[in-house]
């Protein structure tokens, strides 16, 4: 391993101690994890450079699957709750603590990989109807 300084900006050094607190790793292990996280998913290629704050994770299932950029909230939920129960992007920015732009963008995403997500949609509707 090797040793790399690092000048993050106060606000964003707070933030990740904290993060890193919640997980109960050190302020290192995070910085590492949150490194090795962005450079897998660049090598993956699967994001969408015009959707920075989008970013595919891979599920139990293997799938890649789109999330708000550290959130863990997937962007079909949104698409959810803006089609099934009709809340508007503030509504859903209160009920799931993000900003309104990040429900905007991820609203977008949608528009720009439709067929995409309505596939995991259908999939996931799939998969309930088979366990019940």
């Amino acid at each position: 391993m090797s040793r790399y300084p690092l000048n993050l900006p106060l606000e964003l050094k707070r933030k990740a101690e904290q993060w890193a607190s919640e997980q109960g790793v050190s302020l290192n292990q995070f910085i590492m994890w949150a490194v090795a996280e962005k450079v897998g998913a660049l090598s993956q290629g699967l994001d969408d450079p015009e959707f920075p704050n989008i970013t595919y994770q891979r599920g139990a299932s293997g799938i890649p699957t789109p999330f708000l950029r550290g959130t863990g909230i997937r962007v079909q939920t949104l698409v959810t709750a803006k089609a099934v129960w009709e809340f508007s992007p503030v509504e859903i920015a209160e009920n799931y603590d993000l900003t309104e732009s990040q429900v905007l963008e991820a609203l977008d995403f949608f528009a720009a990989h439709q067929r995409e997500i309505d596939q995991a949609i259908e999939y996931e509707r799939a998969l309930e109807a088979n366990s019940v």
